[in-house]
């Protein structure tokens, strides 16, 4: 019934149905711990992984086919296409009681990698998918059992409107988080980063101003007959300090649009020509948001006209 309801849904496009746990690879006596993910046929629609391969091919539906993370691969070596060593996945089984055969502790199935994708790190550690149904049987889970559905929202539509209709769906009985709440953690560490990043070009703008203020005062000092002359004929000090405040200003203003205006080119030129390749396939994110060009305008600004009242107080 809420099948039915999800086709009918307004705010969402697409849905696939997850199940994913924790388990244990291994490849050639070498292991590491691991999410297996199986999704269903509609994943690669409402998901992008398929689109961020970074060698082989997405895996067939109703096989033994596996896509891995590009730090998976690498840390267990792991070799696209390889029959004569598969790749083993061990997930403990349900159920309470005293292990006797510690071979019996284990559901075990073996899979074939296909496809490595490429992300970023944390995500490339983390998930290996596969069909639903190989994910099923290893983790013991009946047919209709599943860990999670993934939408993907209509074009044009807030998180809030999506999850409204979800939870209108669902009665308030599910837990709906966005794409940033399931990865607060990466999101994080990323708008951290790009405090850290702000707070040291700012430093360094101030230290670049230092030569404005340097220009300045030498501009004063060069000056200084004909400033002698312009205060005999009866200027105003302050006048004379206005024009040097003012010539600073305009010198940060115009350098600063400049420098601006070659950034945004170059984000333009990555966006639409793909220059730096983070992977054969994956070009290096960019992403053009005003409010931080506003910001960047709002700093230099703020910080040139300081330098150069300071230089022209001097």
């Amino acid at each position: 019934m809420q099948g039915l309801n999800l086709r009918k849904a307004v705010f969402i496009s697409n849905y696939s149905k997850t199940v994913e746990e924790r388990v244990l690879f291994y490849y050639n006596e070498k292991e590491h711990v691991a999410y297996l993910k199986g999704v269903d046929s509609l994943y690669t629609k409402s998901n992008s992984y398929s689109n961020q391969l970074y060698t082989g091919d997405w895996f067939e539906n109703e096989t033994p086919q596996v896509v891995v993370g590009y730090e998976i691969s690498r840390k267990l070596s792991l070799g696209l296409f390889d029959f004569n060593n598969g790749l083993e996945v061990y997930s403990p089984k349900p159920g309470k009681g005293i292990i006797d055969n510690p071979d019996d502790a284990f559901n075990k199935t073996t899979l074939q990698p296909v496809g490595i994708y490429a992300i970023n790190e944390e995500i490339d550690n983390k998930y290996v998918f596969c069909d639903i149904i190989i994910c099923q049987k290893l983790l013991e889970y009946k047919n209709n059992q599943i860990s999670s559905i993934e939408f993907k929202k209509k074009n044009d539509i807030t998180d809030e409107e999506a999850i409204s209709e979800l939870n209108a769906i669902y009665k308030n009985k599910g837990d709906f988080k966005t794409r940033i709440q399931l990865n607060d953690a990466l999101y994080k560490m990323l708008n951290t980063e790009n405090l850290a990043i702000y707070l040291i070009f700012t430093l360094v703008i101030i230290i670049a101003l230092f030569n404005v203020i340097g220009a300045i005062i030498m501009m004063i000092l060069d000056k200084k007959k004909s400033l002698n002359t312009l205060f005999n004929l009866g200027t105003e000090p302050k006048t004379i300090k206005s024009i040097f405040f003012w010539q600073g200003s305009l010198m940060t203003i115009v350098s600063g649009l400049i420098g601006v205006t070659i950034g945004l080119l170059i984000v333009f030129l990555q966006h639409s020509f793909e220059l730096v390749m983070l992977t054969p396939e994956l070009a290096y994110p960019v992403r053009l948001n005003f409010l931080n060009v506003l910001i960047v305008l709002a700093t230099i600004f703020a910080l040139g006209i300081i330098a150069s009242r300071i230089a022209s107080l001097s």
